[in-house]
């Protein structure tokens, strides 16, 4: 029996144009509860304007979105209650302190009990929580944008970029607090250039190029289906390290890795499948960054 999962997100034939130039080119997806989408794509693609459109501070010149069963255009404000946003630029109140910058968004939701000293302490800033954000660096301040984005228990939550340029402390705190959620049944949309976080966090990720998406699957049928798996040899020969690639596809590598164990003393063998970067460049023609 097959198990039917909530559609948080709906998105039918949007499109936006700025200045007569499309950005956005009748694009459609759906995200499924506990789901975590990932639009994978270069500067300039069309990500943030999609997922401003998402949570509606764009509207769209044509199609539908809806977002926890509402229609974005109607029924905004309720959507924005269920819904948690975490963008690249930083917008925080930079003369409070973190935990004000908190208890104030709280306000906004009507929320008077938060429990700050537990949220901070989530994103590593529990010793911060009366320290100025002018003071924070980058990675401190993008912590506590997390933070604020979870305030009010967010049903879904859009994140732009939420890694980039991070320290590998700061980024690894944001990746696994985006798993967490995730486990709560928590919906993300997440915009990233970066593969490696799309593959690490996403179900299923959306290539976008000049506005429309390429491809959408997960990333395991992305790498059956486009990729090519490789098996690297190194091997010593005449005193010096040769190194042999070899298609696990082909019939013939069995025969060839026997050859090369018979007759050389291998340094290493492994297996190398090709990375998302990778099937990005070969269905676009275009790099990630």
């Amino acid at each position: 029996m097959k198990i039917m999962v909530k559609k948080e997100i709906m998105v039918d034939g949007i499109s936006y144009s700025y200045n007569n130039k499309l950005a956005v080119n009748r694009i459609s997806f759906e995200v499924g509860q506990g789901e975590a989408l990932g639009f994978l794509g270069p500067n300039g693609a069309g990500k943030t304007t999609i997922l401003k459109m998402l949570i509606g501070l764009l509207v769209p010149q044509s199609g539908s979105i809806c977002v926890l069963g509402k229609d974005i255009v109607k029924q905004r404000e309720e959507i924005q209650s269920g819904i948690g946003v975490c963008f690249e630029e930083k917008n925080l109140y930079e003369d409070m302190s973190a935990g004000e910058n908190l208890t104030f968004f709280a306000s906004l939701f009507g929320i008077k009990n938060l429990n700050v000293d537990g949220l901070l302490e989530r994103v590593g800033l529990s010793a911060k929580r009366k320290d100025r954000v002018a003071n924070f660096s980058k990675g401190m301040k993008q912590r506590l944008m997390i933070a604020r984005a979870l305030v009010n228990k967010p049903r879904v939550l859009f994140l732009d970029e939420p890694t980039d340029g991070l320290d590998p402390v700061s980024a690894e705190t944001i990746r696994d607090i985006i798993v967490e959620e995730k486990v709560k049944g928590v919906t993300v949309f997440l915009t990233t250039h970066d593969m490696m976080e799309a593959d690490k966090l996403s179900d299923r990720v959306a290539f976008i190029n000049e506005g429309k998406i390429a491809v959408l699957d997960t990333p395991d049928n992305l790498k059956h289906q486009f990729g090519r798996r490789v098996l690297k040899v190194r091997y010593y020969l005449d005193g010096e390290v040769k190194e042999e690639e070899l298609f696990l596809e082909n019939q013939q590598t069995a025969a060839r890795v026997k050859e090369i164990l018979e007759k050389y003393r291998v340094f290493d063998m492994h297996t190398e499948e090709a990375t998302l970067e990778d099937i990005f460049i070969q269905l676009t023609g275009r790099k990630l960054a």
